[in-house]
C-alpha cells in the first residue's frame, strides 16, 4: 500500500495553524527557475548558510512587497500552491533566497521539502540548481 504525502496549503499567513491546514498541490514556477539560473551565472548566491537564519519572515515578504511588484516576489518561489489566488503569500512557496541572493541552503531545503510532499518537478529543479551552484562555487558534488 502506497502512502501519499502532500503538501500543506499555504493559506493567508496570519491565519495558518496546524489544526486548520488543507493539502494542496504545488506547481513549478518556470520563471523563477530561469531567474534562479540567472542569479546562478551572475554569482549572486551565498554558500554556507545557515537557512534558518536567512529564511524571509513574514515581516520581511511583507515589506519586500511595499517596494516591488508580485511579479518580482514570484521570482524567488520555485512553487506555485495550484488553486491559491495570483498575488498573495498563499500563492508562492519554496523560497529560494532573501530577496538579495539566492541561497544554496534554501535550495537544499526546497529539495527535502518537495521529497517529503512528493513534488517531483520541484524536487527536481532545486537539486539541478544544486549541481550548478556546485559546479559554478567549484564544490565537489555530494560535498
Amino acid at each position: 500500500m502506497s502512502q501519499s504525502f502532500d503538501r500543506p496549503a499555504s493559506l493567508d499567513t496570519t491565519q495558518k495553524s496546524a489544526a486548520t491546514q488543507e493539502w494542496a498541490e504545488c506547481a513549478l514556477n518556470s520563471e523563477a527557475l530561469a531567474f534562479a539560473h540567472d542569479l546562478i551565472q551572475a554569482r549572486h548566491y551565498v554558500i554556507g548558510t545557515s537557512w534558518a537564519e536567512h529564511e524571509p519572515t513574514e515581516a520581511q515578504r511583507r515589506a519586500f512587497l511595499e517596494t516591488h511588484p508580485w511579479e518580482d516576489y514570484a521570482l524567488w518561489h520555485l512553487g506555485l500552491t495550484e488553486g491559491a489566488a495570483d498575488r498573495t503569500l498563499a500563492r508562492y512557496d519554496f523560497v529560494v533566497g532573501d530577496f538579495m541572493r539566492l541561497h544554496r541552503s534554501a535550495l537544499v531545503e526546497c529539495a527535502a521539502r518537495a521529497a517529503t510532499y512528493r513534488d517531483r518537478s520541484i524536487e527536481a529543479a532545486a537539486r539541478d540548481l544544486l549541481a550548478l551552484i556546485d559546479h559554478r562555487s567549484g564544490v565537489a558534488a555530494g560535498a
